[in-house]
């Protein structure tokens, strides 16, 4: 077996199927109408009570395209098979129903969201009428070329819209990705932070302690205060931590760099930022965590809010939480926001230091980010 056709056999499912909405609903409303004004305007409309009960008949299956792509395909297409071996068997005219047209909709089902196996296999039973339809009812080369033209451009366009679903998936598991790796490189600096303090007091006592008998005991004291905060800090962000290694160890900014932000943007609305509540003594993740948040979101309205005059930022902490909300007054582009990949960012490193961010319009006018961390990670 070549290669391209095992990858093909062995192409998995894509990302689960959307729940049956109002659209398939409608559709099939619309179905039925077409049916009925079909089988009330066509005069020449073969067998009539046979052709609307084939057209209507199959009509549901469109509401189990998505989850049972194979099986419906199999149902549908093998009852016309079926239908046209038997009136052809009878010496009556083929069916020629226009509403059938919705058909086409089960093979582009069929290569967006079944497997390769599924695929294949369908595809062979789709085949079998489309194959019978030519020859009973052959009217020409062209005619022929135009029937699997269309039938090909409906596979076809599922498979694009297949192709270009995955590679957002996998962008988006990029972007998760990436922010576990700038955790890890968090988890670096405060690992070397702490283990520096612990050397410099590890010294110092060494150096006091033929002049002070107490210095070693205090120095001792501090060593194991910072190495017990190091552990606990690093056991908590490993357990949060799947994979990625870090590749920069510069300094990471906080809380007390988001006065950077403040002040006029040459490109778009004045950017103000308040900060509020007990904010000292934070983790170097969640410090992190809130900046490269505000960050974002700031970025993103500068980018997508239309007509903006304001961009404000607030941040507010307490003994428990760290909350982070940026919010804009202008009319936020939703369809710009939600294309891009930064909030999918966002929401990846608040859950993994055991917080919460969500992102959407303001009541009224404008759009805002919401972001609330812990004070600790989670251990």
């Amino acid at each position: 077996m070549s290669n391209p056709l095992r990858s093909l056999l062995e192409e998995p499912r894509p990302s689960p199927p959307p729940a049956r909405v109002w659209r398939d609903w409608a559709l099939l409303g619309l179905v039925t109408v077409l049916a009925l004004l079909e089988w009330s305007l066509r005069d020449d409309l073969p067998l009539p009570g046979l052709s609307m009960a084939l057209a209507m008949g199959l009509a549901p299956l469109l509401l189990w395209r998505r989850t049972h792509p194979l099986a419906v395909v199999v149902a549908a297409f093998g009852a016309v098979t079926v239908v046209d071996l038997g009136v052809i068997a009878s010496g009556a005219q083929t069916l020629d129903i226009y509403t059938m047209i919705y058909l086409l909709v089960l093979p582009y089902a069929l290569v967006r969201w079944g497997s390769g196996r599924e695929a294949v296999a369908g595809l062979a039973v789709i085949a079998v009428p489309a194959v019978l339809s030519i020859v009973v009812s052959w009217s020409g080369v062209g005619d022929a070329i135009g029937g699997i033209a269309v039938l090909m451009a409906a596979c076809a366009l599922g498979w694009a819209v297949r192709s270009q679903d995955g590679a957002r998936h996998r962008r988006l598991e990029q972007v998760k990705s990436e922010e576990r790796v700038l955790l890890a490189r968090e988890l670096h600096d405060t690992v070397a932070h702490h283990v520096s303090a612990i050397a410099v007091h590890a010294q110092a006592g060494r150096a006091l302690a033929s002049s002070s008998s107490s210095a070693p005991l205090e120095a001792l004291e501090v060593i194991e205060v910072e190495a017990s905060r190091t552990l606990a800090e690093m056991r908590a962000m490993v357990r949060v931590l799947r994979n990625g290694s870090p590749a920069d160890y510069s300094p990471q900014p906080g809380v007390a760099d988001l006065e950077r932000m403040a002040g006029a943007s040459p490109v778009g609305p004045r950017v103000e930022v308040g900060v509020s509540g007990d904010l000292a003594a934070l983790p170097t993740a969640i410090d992190a965590a809130v900046y490269r948040i505000a960050q974002e979101a700031v970025t993103n309205a500068l980018r997508h809010a239309r007509n903006a005059t304001l961009v404000d930022v607030r941040v507010a902490g307490d003994r428990s939480t760290v909350s982070l909300v940026v919010r804009d007054d202008g009319d936020p582009d939703q369809a710009a926001h939600e294309a891009g990949f930064g909030i999918t960012g966002m929401v990846e490193r608040a859950l993994l230091l055991g917080g919460t961010c969500q992102a959407g319009p303001s009541p009224g006018r404008g759009w805002a980010v919401t972001a609330t961390l812990p004070r600790q990670v989670p251990a």
